[in-house]
């Protein structure tokens, strides 16, 4: 269920007042051909939010989203290198705000309750809240079984590895504080910098939290930018290169015990044989079992050297996070 986009913007959609010392709040909305849908995201903005700048950013559209989105009232920045990642990079970047609100152009996300998100950070002290999608069952194909058991095997890979209770790691809808979004390190190119939002808050241990957010279709005669399998080999891919670079210790540690085992079956054999016989008939067998553990220990002193490395980044990191002036209510 979204906001009628043809409210009054002078009377806000009922929420949290954040009294005297209110935050400025900014949303940004990273679009790529949603001409379709962002005159209605920018509109219900601005009647939920009437006291936000809104900021959108085009990346390099072909169907007039800039135009339309302009036409709304929103400020425009164009981004001309593809990729949502990129697009992100330039919005914590370019835009001063104390609360940033962050949601896709496509008009899919419904926003009426967006200041209960906003006192999460605000007035809950948390540094990300994110929106976590509840299909409004408009449409059976919103939100499609394959979409959401792929968001349940990254989420749960995540989890895995890195810790935390998220249960919907790719929602685009979320909120920030200033101190998350100006430390924020991004490197992702495309859809795969939800994943990094994800990791970075866990990795600094910030404390975020998870509200429900009302799923939708979009608006007829738009088409959704996701590819299945493209996108989810980029996530995955991730993934993979955040856990080498953040917990190496563990995934060169995890490499070297695999290459150990390998080498121990591969040596029994021959072992026996020895015992047995006095000879060792395999040689291109011992000379693999040899090679492999030899690589075994390399893996090892990697995963140390890298782990004291990627110690000291995340200290430089919560560093850069700690010099940010947290403002919060009261």
């Amino acid at each position: 269920m979204h906001a009628d986009p043809h409210a009054p913007v002078s009377a806000p959609l009922p929420g949290p007042s954040f009294g005297t010392a209110a935050p400025s709040i900014a949303v940004i909305l990273p679009c790529y051909n949603e001409a379709g849908g962002i005159g209605m995201v920018v509109d219900q903005f601005r009647q939920a939010l009437p006291e936000a700048a809104i900021h959108v950013f085009d990346n390099a559209s072909t169907d007039g989203t800039a135009a339309e989105a302009a036409a709304h009232g929103a400020t425009v920045h164009r981004v001309a290198l593809r990729g949502k990642g990129n697009v992100v990079r330039r919005m914590f970047a370019d835009v001063e705000a104390d609360v940033y609100v962050m949601t896709d152009g496509d008009a899919t996300y419904d926003v009426s309750n967006i200041r209960d998100l906003i006192a999460g950070v605000w007035q809950g002290g948390c540094d990300m809240v994110v929106g976590v999608r509840v299909d409004d069952g408009s449409n059976a194909a919103t939100y499609r079984p394959g979409h959401r058991l792929g968001n349940q095997m990254l989420t749960g890979s995540v989890a895995a590895i890195f810790g935390g209770r998220f249960t919907d790691m790719l929602s685009g809808h979320r909120v920030f504080s200033r101190r998350y979004a100006k430390t924020f390190p991004a490197m992702a190119h495309g859809f795969e910098t939800e994943t990094e939002l994800t990791v970075h808050a866990l990795e600094l241990r910030m404390p975020t939290m998870e509200l429900p957010v009302s799923y939708g279709s979009r608006p007829e005669g738009t088409a959704s930018k996701l590819s299945t399998y493209r996108d989810g080999w980029r996530i995955l891919r991730t993934i993979v290169r955040l856990f080498t670079s953040e917990r190496p210790m563990a995934f060169f540690g995890l490499l070297a015990t695999f290459l150990v085992l390998v080498a121990l079956g591969l040596a029994a054999p021959l072992v026996a044989t020895y015992l047995h016989t006095g000879a060792v008939p395999r040689f291109p067998t011992a000379i693999l079992v040899t090679g492999l553990m030899l690589s075994a220990f390399i893996s090892f002193v990697c995963g140390i050297v890298l782990h004291n490395v990627a110690l000291g980044r995340k200290e430089l990191k919560h560093l850069a996070y700690l010099a940010v002036p947290f403002r919060r209510a009261g």
